[in-house]
């Protein structure tokens, strides 16, 4: 029996399928015969990255291109190639039948990208153009050691990486600098909002934009700040009562630094080993960091000045007198007559004359007295004008609105709001 279906079977299946055979059908599809892939344009493609110290000839040789190329690009794009910087990757393609590359494209800013193409004759530059879209992002958490720390700590590298997390950082430090010294303010505790605008670019980039508004509890303060731009088109920010948050002088010369020593009348001096009043504040800090000017003025000094080493002074209006010392330098064109505005780099931290150690030493004198500038009552910033209330009071509720939303849990990845504001 078992011997008669083994014949039997394969015997049924020859019969099943000539019949269909003869009819012409078939129960399954036929296979379509394959098109053949025809390979007309065969090439590779290679990236380099600009090096520390190399031009771009040196990149381009080493990638099989001469001059022909780099003067193309020099004459037909408005781009000097010894203003790349280091880092700057660069795509090629070049045909197999070919002994050097016919295509080269790189981003030649956040703006930009610029490519080259071979031609007959020579190369075809073109510049096209990156499209950024605007992001409202809100963040939120505490700042127990720092304003960097906090911000580094709690604003993950999806929103924004951490050389854009510096950025924002120093930008939140600009708007409070008249309000907030972040060397010796800072309490635990102390909280932070901030509504910033991110910028994501075609390719999937993102950046630092600008913060439209934010609100620092320092100390227990409550410190609002809203960005508004009036019709003059000048941008700054106002407190939630429509004063500015600009003032005649800036709480500390330098950012992110701790406090070596305070304004004192007595302590011992760590060079002299004496009891002596200490008449500023010391801002230790790395050597050549940037010193600013507090505020307006004009240069009565600077120079060298025995036990201030390199000292700036500058005069200031109503009897106001700030010093500068342990400088290692100062910055170009401040000499004793020239005027100075506020936040101006005027000098570099050092550590010359009496100093153990790289440090900022700043005195603020009134009448030729010496006063600890954080005693000091800077008034308050100018008003809105009462023309444009109206116009702030429409911005300001707008971006409290997105301010003040949410909690610390749902922000703490980065809490995106679509956004129409335009402040």
């Amino acid at each position: 029996m078992g011997r008669y279906l083994r014949v039997a079977l394969p015997v049924a299946v020859l019969a099943v399928a000539a019949s269909f055979a003869l009819k012409g059908s078939w129960p399954w599809h036929r296979l379509q015969e394959a098109t053949p892939i025809v390979v007309s344009h065969a090439f590779t493609e290679s990236q380099d990255t600009l090096r520390e110290g190399e031009t771009l000839s040196d990149l381009f040789a080493r990638n099989g291109l001469g001059d022909p190329a780099i003067n193309a690009l020099t004459d037909s794009a408005d781009l000097d190639p010894r203003r790349l910087r280091p880092g700057v990757v660069f795509f090629f393609r070049q045909d197999l039948t070919d002994s050097a590359p016919s295509q080269v494209e790189f981003r030649s800013g956040a703006e930009s990208r610029i490519s080259l193409d071979k031609n007959g004759e020579g190369w075809d530059v073109a510049t096209h153009p990156i499209s950024w879209r605007s992001e409202t992002v809100r963040l939120d958490g505490d700042i127990d050691a720092s304003l960097y720390v906090a911000l580094d700590e709690r604003v993950p590298d999806q929103v924004l990486d951490a050389g854009e997390r510096v950025k924002l950082a120093w930008d939140l430090a600009d708007t409070y600098m008249w309000q907030v010294d972040f060397t010796r303010d800072i309490r635990p505790g102390d909280h932070f909002q901030v509504l910033m605008e991110r910028l994501v670019s075609e390719e999937g980039e993102v950046r630092f934009g600008r913060i439209l508004a934010a609100e620092l509890k320092i100390s227990g303060k409550d410190l609002p700040a809203f960005r508004f731009k009036d019709a003059e088109g000048r941008e700054s920010f106002y407190d939630a009562a429509g004063l500015s948050l600009k003032r005649a002088f800036l709480r500390a010369p330098v950012q992110f630094r701790r406090i070596s020593s305070g304004f004192s009348s007595g302590r011992m001096h760590p060079i002299l080993n004496r009891i002596r009043a200490h008449q500023g504040t010391d801002y230790a800090a790395s050597p050549g960091t940037p010193v600013m000017a507090a505020g307006n003025g004009t240069v009565v000094r600077a120079g060298w000045s025995g036990g201030y080493g390199n000292l700036i002074e500058l005069r200031h209006a109503n009897g106001i007198t700030t010093r500068y010392g342990h400088l290692r330098g100062f910055a170009s064109g401040v000499r004793a007559g020239a005027r100075v505005s506020q936040g101006q780099v005027i000098g570099y931290v050092g550590s010359t004359g009496l100093a153990t150690g790289p440090h900022l030493h700043y005195e603020f004198r009134v009448n030729g007295l010496a006063k600890d500038p954080r005693r000091i009552d800077l008034g308050n910033g100018e008003p809105v004008r009462s023309a444009e209330r109206p116009a702030f009071e429409q911005v300001r509720a707008a971006l409290a609105a997105l301010l003040y939303r949410g909690t610390p849990d749902q922000v703490a990845t980065g809490d995106r709001i679509v956004s129409t504001i335009d402040p």
